[in-house]
This record gives structure tokens, C-alpha cells and sequence, in this order.
């Protein structure tokens, strides 16, 4: 519970870059690259000197060997100075709210009064791993001495130890559990009857609506382009399919469970590059600077849970907020629930509607309630956007303070499930 003597805490402003879907190879930005590029235009609008950061926080999950402690790095590009303390977080999928929490609490609690937090990942620069026989066998080869030591080494050599492994596929399976991401959005499909038809007409309006979005202008203050060293531009998120419809959906195989799974490339989230940041203030900031907030930070939570089923990880940690506020499920005007799968978001909200989970699960006396359609990612998800996993947390924190400003709603949640059995939540209310 927030503590009597608690500063009120805003989120002022934010910024991200477009969310780029990997393909072969190496993107054009590496983490750091993105943060930069996102960064810049978000500082460049501001009225107040960059001296007026206390701190800075940055998600990343994949950080690559050349940028470590990435928020540093893109703390001192963005010219915030040499005094100026950063450093990075990680809880997959959750460190770009992590990164926005931690300030939270920060700056409500009255130790720092502006904090930038944000989130950067860039899975295409994801590392290739040697599996471990053949680092073994670099180790003989490197300990060994003198020429009949090195041959006598070399018999080991095996050509499978020149075909690395993807580090982010091993990094998508859970090491207690050994399922995949995929897998678990298999369980809780079958734990709550998800066929392939609903999982696809809710990836197919995924699609549909960052297409509008895109098309009407409404992330135009959100989205910065990036250029990349060869001067080309990007713009806006490219993993989106305006001409997405159920017909193709339903030509794609099962990706994780076959031939019967629900859960494919077509409902899933995709692997992308991408960077966003947020302003975090305190009122006294926010007062000092004649800034203009875009929401108020007033609640936040995380959960823990059964690593296999860690798709319900929105239900566990968005729940005690609602209760702890005394709020009905109509009383939330607009949730962000990062689209990992459908599968997994459309058993969440079927879990909130389940009267026999809430009651022996949440401790509810009957169901929550069905969170109604037209409130629920109301401008697309990481099914269209895409899923850069330190970024993402970052991004519908954001968006949900965008969403609610234009619609003029009063109260909304952002939360996300995480791998490894964890989710996270917050809440905004408008100023």
C-alpha cells in the first residue's frame, strides 16, 4: 500500500521508435542504437535541461557483448552527462515496466524527482551460442600444449560444433518447466477451451487495429521514425498486415503443439527490434518545469505463479490493484494486455470471467466479470506491433496514457505476463 506521506508520481511524456520485425540477419540498431534513436526527439521537445534527470533506467534482456549496462551507454549519447547515474534491469518480458516501477517507487517515496525510464531490445542482434560440447572442446584445444596435445585434441573436433544454436530460442524455453512460450499459451488454451478460430479473428483484429491506428494518425506523437547510417528511414511498425483476414490465418500450421495446437506464427507475437522510453516526475517536477502530464502513476504490482501456465500472470498481478482500489471490471476504462499470444490473452480474460477461478483463485465471491472488447487493445498488439521483450512493458505503459488522453478515460491498466512464472501490472488515472 502507498504510504501516507507518498508523492504523487506522473508519467509526462514518451517516446518510441517504430517496432521493426526481424529477418535475416542483423537488424539496422543495435539496443543501445534504438534507445538513442527513440530518445533524442523525446528530449529534444522537452523545455527543461537535461541536468534536471536524476536517473536512468533501461530494460534489456538480449544485451549484447558491446553494450553492457546498455542505459549507461545511451545515457551518455543522449548527452545526459558523465554524473548522471544509469543502469539496466531485467525480468523478461517485464523490464521495460520494471524500468518505469522502479522510478515509480523512486519518485514516490521522494528520493529522486524526474527519472527517464525506458526499454531496448533488439532481437535480431540476439548472439548465436556454441553448444557446450564444443566449448569443451575450444577448452582442450586451448589448454593443450605442444603439438602432440594439439593433435590429440583435435580427434575431437565434430562438424556439428561449427553450427551454433540461436541464443533466443533456448532463451524462450522455461528451464524448470522445459515448455516454450508456445507451449504454455497451449496449456491455458486447453485450460480454458481457446479454439483456433477465436485465437485467429483476435489476431486477424490485432492487425486490423494498428492498421487504423497507423492510417488515422493516433501514434503519430508516439512513434519517431529512425535512420539508420545509410539515411533510410522507418516509420512505423512493418510487421503489421492491414490485409490480414481469417482465410490465410487459417492456412498456418500449428507451431508448438501438432497437428492439433491452436497457437501459430499467425496468432503469436512476432520477434522484433524496438525502443521506448517515458518520463517519470514527481508533482514538484512537474510543477518546477510547467509541465503538462499525460496520466498519473497511482498503482502498481507483481505477481508470481506456476511457470507453465505463466500466461495468467496479467490476471495475478492486475487483480490485487483492482481490489486493493475497490474497483469492478467496469470501472477500468482501458487495459493494454501485451498480445504474447492470443491464446494467452483471451484465457485471461476468460479467467477473469470465470466465476469458479476468481472464487477459489483471486478470492472473488463470483466472477470479475468479461473485460468488453472495445476497451481491450484498442489500437493492436504485439500480434501487429511485434514483441521486443525488454521494450514491451515500456511500450503499452505508454500507450495506454496515450490511448486514455485521446479518449478521454479515466482509469486504465497495462499488464503483461512474463516467462518464468511472473506478471506485472500498473495503473494510470488521468490528471
Amino acid at each position: 500500500m502507498t504510504h501516507p506521506k507518498a508523492q504523487r508520481v506522473f508519467l509526462v511524456d514518451g517516446a518510441r521508435t517504430p517496432f521493426l520485425k526481424a529477418r535475416q540477419g542483423p537488424g539496422p540498431f543495435t539496443p543501445v542504437d534504438l534507445a538513442v534513436q527513440a530518445g533524442r526527439p523525446l528530449l529534444a521537445r522537452q523545455s527543461f535541461d537535461r541536468a534536471a534527470f536524476d536517473l536512468v533506467i533501461l530494460g534489456c534482456v538480449n544485451v549484447i557483448a558491446d553494450e553492457m549496462n546498455p542505459a549507461r551507454v545511451a545515457a551518455l549519447r543522449l548527452g545526459l552527462g558523465e554524473q548522471t547515474v544509469a543502469f539496466t534491469v531485467q525480468i523478461n518480458c517485464g523490464s521495460g515496466m520494471q524500468s518505469i516501477d522502479t522510478a515509480y517507487r523512486y519518485v514516490r517515496d521522494g528520493s529522486h524527482q524526474m527519472i527517464l525510464a525506458g526499454g531496448a531490445e533488439a532481437l535480431s542482434h540476439a548472439p548465436l551460442v556454441l553448444r557446450q560440447s564444443a566449448v569443451e572442446w575450444f577448452g582442450r584445444m586451448n589448454a593443450a600444449k605442444g603439438p602432440i596435445d594439439t593433435a590429440r585434441a583435435m580427434t575431437g573436433l565434430r562438424p556439428e560444433f561449427f553450427k551454433p544454436v540461436i541464443g533466443l530460442e533456448r532463451g524462450l524455453t522455461d528451464p524448470i518447466t522445459e515448455l516454450n512460450m508456445g507451449q504454455t499459451a497451449e496449456v491455458l488454451a486447453h485450460r480454458f477451451g481457446i479454439d483456433r478460430a477465436t485465437a485467429d479473428t483476435y489476431a486477424m483484429q490485432s492487425h486490423h487495429r494498428l492498421a487504423a491506428a497507423q492510417n488515422d494518425g493516433r501514434l503519430a506523437d508516439e512513434v519517431m521514425p529512425a535512420f539508420d547510417k545509410d539515411g533510410t528511414v522507418y516509420d512505423h511498425d512493418d510487421g503489421v498486415r492491414p490485409d490480414s483476414d481469417m482465410e490465410g490465418l487459417a492456412k498456418l500450421n500449428p507451431v508448438f503443439e501438432k497437428p492439433h495446437g491452436k497457437v501459430t506464427a499467425g496468432n503469436s507475437s512476432q520477434i522484433t527490434d524496438g525502443a521506448s522510453w517515458v518520463i517519470v516526475a514527481s508533482e514538484r517536477a512537474v510543477e518546477a518545469h510547467g509541465l503538462t502530464p499525460l496520466a498519473e502513476i497511482t498503482d502498481s504490482e507483481w505477481a508470481a505463479l506456476d511457470p507453465s501456465i505463466m500466461g495468467l500472470g496479467p490476471v495475478l498481478s492486475a487483480t490485487p490493484i483492482a481490489q486493493r482500489h475497490g474497483l469492478e471490471v467496469g470501472d477500468i476504462d482501458l487495459w493494454e494486455l501485451n498480445e504474447a499470444f492470443a491464446a494467452q490473452v483471451l484465457s485471461c480474460v476468460a479467467a477473469w470471467n470465470d466465476e469458479d477461478f476468481c472464487r477459489n483463485v483471486l478470492g472473488y465471491d463470483a466472477a470479475f466479470g468479461r473485460i468488453d472488447r472495445d476497451r481491450l487493445n484498442v489500437d493492436g498488439g504485439a500480434i501487429s506491433l511485434g514483441h521486443p521483450v525488454g521494450t514491451s512493458g515500456n511500450r503499452i505503459v505508454l500507450h495506454l496514457a496515450n490511448a486514455m488522453k485521446a479518449r478521454g478515460a479515466k482509469r486504465g491498466i497495462a499488464t503483461e505476463c512474463i516467462g518464468g512464472g511472473l506478471g506485472g501490472a500498473m495503473m494510470l488515472e488521468a490528471v
